[in-house]
């Protein structure tokens, strides 16, 4: 999530600059340059997938470390929880926002309408789950995939050479 507040700063700092130098942009008579807020998009993103990337790509399942098997096979499962938790996460906060705003119930009516404490108080909650939803959640997602399809690429040799873990299995 800190990627996505750096990366945002950027494409914020990027639309200033345009607003600032391209002139007819503020009226609506000239087109923005949407392409090289694109390229700060997509640049923060693939740079920032090497660190979490490289342990995965380095350390194997076989690994000439024994115990980093069970810590790669620990990240699976953890960061599929995580991944699962981050994206719940919003989504309840976000349902808890509309149900204030809808006034679906008797008891959404009664929490307030638009503005009221407990609506600001949905909004916050939603606004701070976004992230979570939309950058973590798919980010693990991204990971996890990583570690199963390295897996399976390199099952063959692992049963073909063995390994510590297949001996002690």
């Amino acid at each position: 999530m800190k990627v996505v507040d750096s990366a945002a700063l950027k494409m914020v700092e990027e639309v200033q600059r345009q607003f600032n130098t391209i002139p007819g942009l503020m009226d609506g008579t000239a087109k923005p340059d949407y392409a090289t807020c694109v390229k700060i998009s997509t640049d923060a993103s693939i740079k920032e997938l090497i660190p979490p990337g490289a342990p995965v790509m380095l350390y194997t399942p076989d690994c000439r470390n024994f115990l980093w098997q069970f810590v790669t096979q620990g990240n699976g499962c953890s960061l599929s929880q995580i991944a699962i938790s981050s994206s719940n996460t919003d989504c309840a906060w976000d349902n808890a926002n509309k149900y204030i705003e809808v006034g679906a119930s008797d008891h959404a009516r009664s929490l307030g309408p638009k503005g009221s404490n407990p609506h600001k108080a949905a909004v916050i909650g939603d606004t701070n789950g976004d992230p979570l939803k939309d950058m973590s959640g798919p980010s693990l997602n991204i990971l996890i995939k990583l570690m199963a399809v390295e897996s399976l690429v390199f099952a063959p040799f692992f049963a073909t050479h063995g390994g510590l873990q297949f001996k002690i299995f």
